[in-house]
C-alpha cells in the first residue's frame, strides 16, 4: 500500500464521517433518535470527553473547561505523532497491512478532532434545536467542540431472568457505547493491528 492509496483511503474515511455527522447536526436534536432495525437505531448524543465520555475533569483536578482544552491538545499532538508514523512506514515500505491500520486509525482520530477543534464555532446549540451550520451565534469556542456520536446497536434489550442473584428483574442491554464512523475506523484499524500482528510487524 502507498502514499497516494493511504490518502485516498483516509479521505474517503473523513469524508463519510464528517457528512454523516453534519446530516446528524443539522437534521437531528440532540437525544433524538431513530429506529433503523430492532437492533440498530440513530441516536444523536455529543461527547465532550475521551472514549465513552470520559473526562479528564472526572480523574484530574481541573475544571471541565481546561479538561477539554488539554484533551483536544493532547489529540493535536497525538495525530501529528500517528501521521509521522504513518508516513515514516509508507516511506520504509512496511506491510500493506500496517500501512492499512494506522491509515484508519489517522483518518478516525482526525475525524474527531475536526469535532473538537472546529465543530464549537461552526455550529450553534443542539438541545432542543436542530444546528444551524456555519451558524451566527455558536456554542462554542476554537479548541472546545463537541464530538458527534449517532450510532448505537443494542443488539440484546432484554431483563435478566429473576432467578439471577442480585440482577435478577434488571434490565440488560448490550451493546452500549454510542460511536461514530471515525471511532469505527479507530477500531478497525487497532483490531487489524492485534489480529495480523505477526503479517503487519513482518520484516520486509
Amino acid at each position: 500500500m502507498n502514499l497516494k492509496k493511504s490518502i485516498i483511503l483516509i479521505v474517503i474515511v473523513l469524508l463519510i464521517d464528517q457528512i454523516s455527522k453534519i446530516y446528524i447536526k443539522t437534521n437531528f436534536v440532540l437525544g433524538e433518535s431513530e429506529q433503523v432495525t430492532s437492533w440498530f437505531r440513530i441516536l444523536f448524543i455529543e461527547n465532550e470527553g475521551a472514549a465513552w465520555g470520559t473526562k479528564l475533569s472526572d480523574i484530574l483536578p481541573i475544571s471541565e473547561s481546561a479538561g477539554k482544552l488539554v484533551l483536544t491538545i493532547f489529540r493535536l499532538f497525538a495525530i501529528v505523532g500517528i501521521g509521522y508514523w504513518l508516513l515514516d512506514i509508507i516511506k520504509k515500505g512496511s506491510s500493506g497491512i500496517l500501512i492499512l491500520s494506522v491509515s484508519l486509525i489517522f483518518a478516525g482520530a482526525l475525524g474527531n478532532i475536526i469535532d473538537s477543534v472546529f465543530y464549537g464555532i461552526i455550529f450553534d446549540d443542539s438541545t432542543n434545536n436542530v444546528a444551524t451550520l456555519l451558524s451566527d451565534e455558536p456554542y462554542g469556542k476554537l479548541f472546545y467542540g463537541k464530538v458527534v456520536d449517532m450510532l448505537y446497536f443494542p443488539l440484546i434489550d432484554t431483563r435478566w431472568p429473576d432467578w439471577v442473584p442480585k440482577l435478577g428483574g434488571k434490565n440488560f442491554r448490550f451493546f452500549e457505547p454510542i460511536f461514530n464512523i471515525a471511532d469505527s475506523a479507530i477500531s478497525i484499524g487497532v483490531a487489524i493491528l492485534i489480529i495480523f500482528n505477526k503479517r503487519a510487524f513482518a520484516k520486509s
